[in-house]
């Protein structure tokens, strides 16, 4: 199936999508791109969600091949990323916070159940969600993420959050992410770098700075942490009854292969691939990344 896609320059052509926004229940504003089905499905909606420091713009080449599958793609900017509004109450910036507004966001356009697809952060928004809301995840897909993350990547994460300061040109951009992503990322060359800059920084006020507000990293600085150490039990409620795909970076520092197998233990039915190469996260174009989505979701509701 994945080999029946158009060619990547031909889905990029064919990367259209719909400006969503969306209200919150404490008056912010949530973004989403909404990516219609390129042919029709009985198939239920996607809802992308990213991680910690990114935006929508991570899902730029997958969302147009999902939907290439005949099924509707709508990838979210969390509050404080991207076009999403800036939080005023720094403290609200967490998953909590985030799983309101996707709850907000699916109310709104009418979605009783989804497959959702999440990204680190966006994978614990999916765990948390599911758990809070049986039945409404029809089927989940987890990109390096799980119940057990490694402490030590943790603090490494924390270390650079919000610390970044904005740039004068793209070619700063693209320096500043690769000293910052090259072990998760090796070998690769400038137009891959290029590429995963412009999807992290932005243009503003005459300078090039990363698309989030600094301040959602004001929740890691309290003393109990962004989110509890053991999530297990969360998992066993959000996923013991539905598909679930894992996808993990061979390199990867948070999510390691004995936190692999303890997930395999809590859900033996548990789908999993590993992405030679690359570390935390998977960008999901890479090929296993990509068949082994399109193999799940042949057989998902």
């Amino acid at each position: 199936m994945f080999l029946a896609f158009p060619a990547k320059d031909e889905l990029m052509s064919m990367d259209a999508f719909a400006d969503r926004f969306v209200p919150t229940a404490d008056g912010l504003t949530i973004y989403l791109r909404d990516y219609a089905p390129l042919e029709p499905s009985g198939g239920l909606p996607i809802l992308c969600l990213h991680g910690l420091t990114r935006n929508s713009r991570d899902f730029e080449i997958i969302a147009p091949r999902l939907a290439a599958l005949g099924r509707r793609v709508l990838v979210m900017d969390v509050r404080g990323r991207g076009r999403s509004d800036r939080d005023p109450e720094p403290m609200r910036y967490g998953v909590p916070t985030y799983v309101g507004d996707v709850a907000a966001t699916l109310h709104h356009l009418q979605i009783d159940k989804a497959v959702f697809l999440g990204t680190s952060m966006g994978g614990l928004m999916t765990m948390v969600f599911a758990a809070m809301n049986p039945g409404r995840v029809a089927a989940a897909i987890l990109n390096d993420v799980g119940p057990e993350l490694n402490p030590v990547a943790v603090a490494r994460i924390s270390d650079y959050l919000g610390k970044t300061n904005p740039v004068d040109t793209w070619e700063e951009a693209r320096a500043v992410t690769r000293a910052n992503n090259e072990a998760a990322f090796p070998g690769r060359d400038d137009a891959f770098w290029d590429a995963f800059a412009r999807r992290c920084w932005t243009e503003q006020d005459g300078q090039i700075a990363l698309d989030y507000d600094p301040s959602i990293a004001i929740p890691f600085a309290q003393p109990q942490g962004p989110a509890p150490a053991d999530l297990k039990p969360v998992f066993q409620a959000a996923f013991g009854a539905i598909p679930t795909l894992l996808i993990r970076g061979a390199l990867s520092d948070l999510i390691l292969p004995e936190h692999v197998a303890a997930m395999r233990g809590l859900k033996p039915d548990l789908a999993f691939v590993e992405v030679a190469d690359v570390g935390h996260a998977p960008m999901l174009d890479e090929p296993e990344a990509m068949a082994a989505i399109v193999e799940f979701l042949a057989t998902a509701p």
